[in-house]
């Protein structure tokens, strides 16, 4: 497994695709954090964390998209479904170097609280319990979109069914209020990763939702070694 998350964090920074992903995160939390605080001179940072959750639908497809697929693209997955490795390990190593990359980024706002704290009051308590959050749904995403990654035959396709899944959960969430029946409404509300967010952003620390999300991240890691698996034994 070390082997394998060596092997992609090295590949995040001999390729563009790291450093776009880093610039994009940096860029639009920038632009938000400008807008909704230090125009209105606000110290709302749970706030700015809330709204900025909608970045993971659109830029966690491209930490995740040649994961599984440009290996499957270039025929080198038949290399590492026929090696001493097993697939736990193979997808335990890629799943990890994309949260190592995504969670190296997150911490990087971190600048922003710093600001703040010269001019205003920040309870670093709340906001570690929101960086928490925040960084477990982020993860969340990575275990969704490296599983449809392992489904696809090359980067591009793999990016843009990410991109649509993530934001047909994205719509979900925001229609799960005209929906009129109870018991759908309850249940869309309880898969829903934008949802298990909402406490974290109020400075609650929810193990409800730290539960969910890290049953989202393994349900999802362990499909992807179910599909690398199945893969391997009938040999395509």
């Amino acid at each position: 497994m070390l082997a394998i998350y060596k092997r992609e964090m090295k590949s995040y920074f001999t390729t563009p695709i790291g450093y776009v992903f880093m610039g994009v995160f940096l860029l639009v939390s920038g632009m938000m954090f400008y807008v909704m605080n230090l125009i209105p001179r606000s110290s709302d940072m749970l706030m700015f964390l809330g709204q900025l959750t909608f970045v993971w639908m659109l830029i966690t497809p491209v930490l995740t998209m040649r994961l599984l697929a440009e290996e499957r693209q270039k025929k080198t997955d038949q290399l590492l479904l026929t090696s001493p490795v097993s697939q736990t390990a193979i997808i335990l190593g890629k799943f990890l170097a994309a949260a190592s990359v995504l969670a190296a980024t997150v911490l990087m706002i971190n600048v922003y609280t710093l600001v703040i704290a010269l001019y205003g009051k920040v309870y670093f308590s709340e906001w570690l319990i929101a960086m928490l959050g925040f960084i477990l749904q982020g993860c969340a995403f990575i275990a969704l979109d490296l599983f449809i990654s392992g489904l696809t035959q090359n980067q591009v396709t793999a990016s843009i069914c990410a991109f649509g899944i993530n934001l047909a959960l994205w719509i979900m969430d925001l229609l799960t209020n005209a929906i009129p029946l109870g018991f759908l409404h309850g249940a869309l509300l309880f898969i829903s990763p934008f949802e298990r967010y909402k406490p974290f952003i109020l400075g609650q620390l929810s193990f409800a939702s730290i539960l969910f999300y890290l049953c989202f991240i393994a349900f999802f890691l362990a499909a992807s070694v179910h599909h690398l698996d199945m893969r391997r034994v009938r040999g395509v």
